[in-house]
C-alpha cells in the first residue's frame, strides 16, 4: 500500500511540475508576443469593454472589424494605407482580441460585441460610417446593422461569415470548447506550445491557395493569437457564432442600407456560394463581387480590396 501511495504522489507531482512548466512557457510566450506586437493606437472605454483602436486618415469615416483570432494589424498590414488618403479609418480590436478587453461579466457574444463597437462609433461621434468586416468581423458588422442601424451607413463585407455552420473548419476545431474552465486550463498549458508547433500548417490553410507572408507574425499581429486570453476569447467566439448565426441570418430581410460582399472563390474556410451568393440574394439590393484567391485576400490583394471598399464608400 505504501508503494502505491508513493507512486500516486509521484504521478501527481510530475503532473503538477509539467503543468507549471507549461504555464511558465505560456507566460514567456505572452510576454514575447507583446514585445513583438505592442499596442499601436489609443484606448476608449465603452460599456462592457475597453477598446484598442487606431484612428488614421481624414474624410468620411470607415470602421474596420477583424475576424476570428485576428487583431487590427490584419488591416494595417497593407490595406489601411491605401484607404487613409481618402477616409478617416477607425480600425478596432474586437473585445477580447488584440489589446481590447471586456470589463463586465455580461454577454460576450456577437451581438454584444456589435453593441460595443456601435458604442465606440457614438463615442467618437462618427455618425453613420461604412463598416468593413472581415470573416467573423463580417458577422459582427451584420449584427451592428441589424441591431444598431442608426450607427451604420452601409456594409462592406470581406469573406464574411454570414450563415449558420454545422461544422467548424478543421483549422479551428481545437477552439470548440464550451467549458470556460477547460478553455482557461488549456489556454495556460497546451494551447501555446501546440499552437506554435502547428502554426505553419494552420496559417497555410487559412491563407490557401495564396502564400503566407513571412512577416505575418509581427506586421499582421499574429503573434498575439497564442496569448492565453486570445485563445479563451476565440473559443467563446466560435461558440457565439454557432449559437447566434441562425438568428442573424433570419433577419437579413430587415436590412435597409447599402451592402456589398466580396469573396475569393478559392476560400477554403467559408464557401463563397453559401456565405456570399446565398446572403446577397437574401439582402435587398446587396452586391456580390468575386475574385480569385483565398480567405486572407485583404492582406494579399490590398489594392483590389481597397478599390472595392472605396467604391462601396461612394454608394
Amino acid at each position: 500500500m505504501a508503494n502505491i501511495f508513493k507512486t500516486a504522489l509521484g504521478g501527481i507531482g510530475a503532473a503538477v511540475a509539467a503543468s507549471a512548466g507549461l504555464a511558465a512557457f505560456t507566460a514567456w510566450n505572452r510576454s514575447r508576443a507583446e514585445q513583438m506586437v505592442p499596442p499601436d493606437g489609443r484606448f476608449a472605454d465603452v460599456e462592457g469593454a475597453r477598446l484598442h483602436y487606431v484612428d488614421m486618415g481624414e474624410g468620411a469615416p470607415i470602421v474596420m472589424v477583424h475576424g476570428l483570432g485576428g487583431q487590427l494589424r490584419n488591416f494595417t498590414y497593407a490595406l489601411a494605407d491605401r484607404l487613409a488618403p481618402h477616409h478617416r479609418l477607425i480600425i478596432v480590436d474586437r473585445p477580447g482580441s488584440g489589446y481590447s478587453t471586456f470589463t463586465g461579466d455580461g454577454d460576450h457574444g456577437l451581438a454584444a460585441q456589435a453593441a460595443t463597437i456601435a458604442g465606440l462609433i457614438r463615442k467618437l461621434d462618427l455618425g453613420r460610417p461604412l463598416v468593413v468586416g472581415h470573416s467573423l468581423g463580417g458577422a459582427i458588422a451584420l449584427a451592428m446593422a441589424l441591431d444598431h442601424p442608426g450607427d451604420v451607413g452601409g456594409l462592406a463585407l470581406l469573406a464574411p461569415l454570414t450563415q449558420p455552420m454545422d461544422t467548424v473548419p478543421d483549422v479551428f476545431r481545437a477552439l470548440e470548447l464550451t467549458s470556460p474552465l477547460a478553455r482557461t486550463a488549456l489556454a495556460w498549458t497546451l494551447a501555446a506550445p501546440l499552437g506554435k508547433l502547428q502554426a505553419d500548417a494552420s496559417t497555410a490553410e487559412i491563407f490557401a491557395p495564396e502564400p503566407v507572408p513571412a512577416d505575418f507574425e509581427t506586421r499582421a499581429g499574429a503573434a498575439l493569437t497564442l496569448r492565453p486570453e486570445a485563445f479563451v476569447a476565440a473559443c467563446a467566439d466560435v461558440e457565439a457564432a454557432r449559437d447566434e448565426m441562425e438568428g442573424i441570418a433570419a433577419r437579413y430581410g430587415e436590412l435597409n442600407m447599402p451592402v456589398g460582399i466580396m469573396f475569393a472563390t478559392g476560400d477554403r474556410l467559408l464557401p463563397w456560394q453559401d456565405h456570399g451568393q446565398t446572403t446577397a440574394a437574401a439582402i435587398k439590393g446587396a452586391d456580390l463581387k468575386t475574385i480569385e484567391g483565398g480567405h486572407m485576400f485583404p492582406l494579399m490583394q490590398p489594392a483590389v480590396t481597397a478599390d472595392w471598399i472605396l467604391e462601396r464608400a461612394r454608394v
